[in-house]
């Protein structure tokens, strides 16, 4: 399973009203100044995490409205954005333990690991120590974990800065990197077992 690669960089367009206060500032700062302000940080539906704006053309032919002391112009820009897309695999990092679950660090946002999607087992969540311990298996998440898990929820609401992300660690080659490996070399195990096993048939067949 290949982590998917959600940062990409989109071309957009608007048009950015200069204030007579910027007439002094080159026209290209002021816009992507203007620019910076109104996007940065935004959560667009369709593009998702709007993190930075990166270049941006501008229309040096302005236009004026009466009573209106600032220039209006059309301006071409281009901005670094982060998509969650459901079913993807991500990597991330834990930054908060708490009673229901962790949040997991994904791009520029937050993701919420539940309690139930962490892996089949009996868990106690441990707010205080920052650790999550599974009681079977004594597989332990912490803050500053590193996991591999499964986008199974996306909410990108019409507010500026909401957003809400689900994941899920309750499948193979999911969760915490040592999981990872240990369930890897348990299947190449496997694996050598059933070429073990085919070739005994083997024999017996041609005896």
């Amino acid at each position: 399973m290949e982590v998917a690669q959600l940062f990409s960089i989109s071309t957009l367009e608007d048009v950015v009203r200069i204030p007579p206060s910027m007439f002094g500032t080159s026209l290209k700062k002021a816009a992507v100044a203007i620019l910076k302000e109104k996007y940065e940080s935004m959560i667009n539906a369709d593009l998702g995490y709007i993190i930075m704006i990166l270049e941006a053309k501008v229309d040096e032919m302005g236009k004026m409205i009466a009573g209106d002391g600032g220039t209006y112009h059309r301006v071409e820009f281009e901005a670094l954005t982060f998509t969650p897309r459901l079913q993807e695999i991500v990597l991330g990092e834990i930054v908060d333990i708490t009673d229901f679950g962790a949040f997991v660090r994904i791009g520029p946002t937050d993701a919420l690991l539940h309690l139930s999607q962490v892996m089949d087992d009996y868990l106690q969540s441990d707010v205080k120590s920052g650790i999550i311990i599974a009681k079977q298996s004594n597989r332990t998440l912490k803050v500053g974990s590193t996991i591999r898990a499964r986008i199974t929820a996306v909410s990108l609401g019409k507010a500026a800065t909401m957003g809400k992300i689900g994941i899920t660690c309750r499948q193979p080659f999911l969760g915490a990197e040592d999981w990872i490996a240990e369930e890897i070399k348990k299947s190449g195990k496997e694996d050598s077992g059933d070429k073990t096993d085919s070739k005994k048939k083997l024999v017996e067949v041609n005896k």
